[in-house]
């Protein structure tokens, strides 16, 4: 008896959880919002697409959440608060990708990478701080990328936002530990979404043929994009979303997908000159 009490007391906390996710209109946002939803949690899926008043997936409550507009985070939250009176789980999905060669980006190419993957993320993380530190509980899940812990050609922007993100990561755990506030990331790896219609911006001097780096564009870049567009189902990032909620002792990052299973663990284990020449083999660079 005591063990089915138990049992049912664990469901129903779980149950009362309230997640919000960023980026939640598509994707892996949309996937994860609907499968927390099927599992019992109150979710808040974030979409810069103020029309959707109608929720996308039924019981899912669409909210108007723009990373790049630090008034509607802040009103987003209000709102939740107002409604639920916590927010248990912060779910960083929003971003995306710029496409281009480190010469050829422009500035404001340069900071919209940043606004919406660094930016937005770390002003959504100081938005709901406040709320987890003081109820003294709390989760952020950052998604992030293989490619914060490796480069590649033309995404030197995103890899380098990537890299930011683990770094935040790594910084506000220390920070928020003494408030029972657990701060993780998830280091995708390529999923068939479609991140290359929706999530990818090219730059178009790297993607014309007058770029002095088209050779390396017309090598590259189907890789890439046939890596996306060909890749498995992004459950797995769902999946890894519900494991750190419900396993206080996840690991920090957890990397998700083959490309992210499979280069993350040789980062660590190779000199950074044998990774290089390791991954100028594996993509013919």
């Amino acid at each position: 008896m005591r063990e089915i009490l138990n049992l049912l007391t664990t469901k129903d906390t779980m149950m009362t959880k309230v997640v919000l996710i960023t980026g939640a209109s598509s994707g892996m946002g949309e996937m994860t919002a609907r499968f927390l939803h099927e599992n019992g949690y109150t979710v808040y899926a974030g979409t810069r697409d103020k029309n959707l008043a109608t929720p996308t997936i039924s019981g899912v409550n669409n909210i108007y959440l723009d990373v790049t507009d630090t008034n509607s985070m802040e009103a987003a939250v209000s709102e939740i608060m107002a409604k639920e009176s916590k927010i248990d789980v912060l779910v960083n999905n929003a971003g995306y990708g710029l496409v281009s060669s480190a010469e050829e980006a422009t500035d404001e190419e340069i900071f919209k990478q940043f606004d919406v993957n660094v930016f937005g993320l770390m002003k959504m993380t100081r938005t709901v701080l406040p709320y987890m530190r003081e109820a003294k509980s709390g989760i952020i899940i950052n998604i992030s990328s293989f490619l914060g812990k490796m480069g590649l050609p033309l995404l030197s922007h995103y890899n380098a936002s990537k890299y930011a993100v683990e770094g935040f990561v790594d910084s506000i755990r220390f920070e928020m530990t003494p408030y029972n506030v657990r701060v993780h990331s998830i280091q995708s790896g390529l999923f068939g979404t479609n991140f290359v219609k929706k999530g990818l911006v090219a730059n178009s001097n790297t993607t014309s043929e007058s770029s002095p780096y088209k050779d390396l564009v017309a090598h590259f870049v189907p890789i890439v994009a046939k890596a996306i567009n060909e890749g498995p189902n992004p459950q797995p990032i769902a999946d890894a979303v519900k494991t750190i909620i419900e396993d206080k002792n996840s690991p920090i990052a957890i990397p998700v997908g083959n490309e992210a299973t499979s280069f993350v663990p040789l980062r660590k284990e190779l000199s950074d000159e044998d990774f290089e020449a390791k991954i100028k083999e594996t993509f013919g660079l």
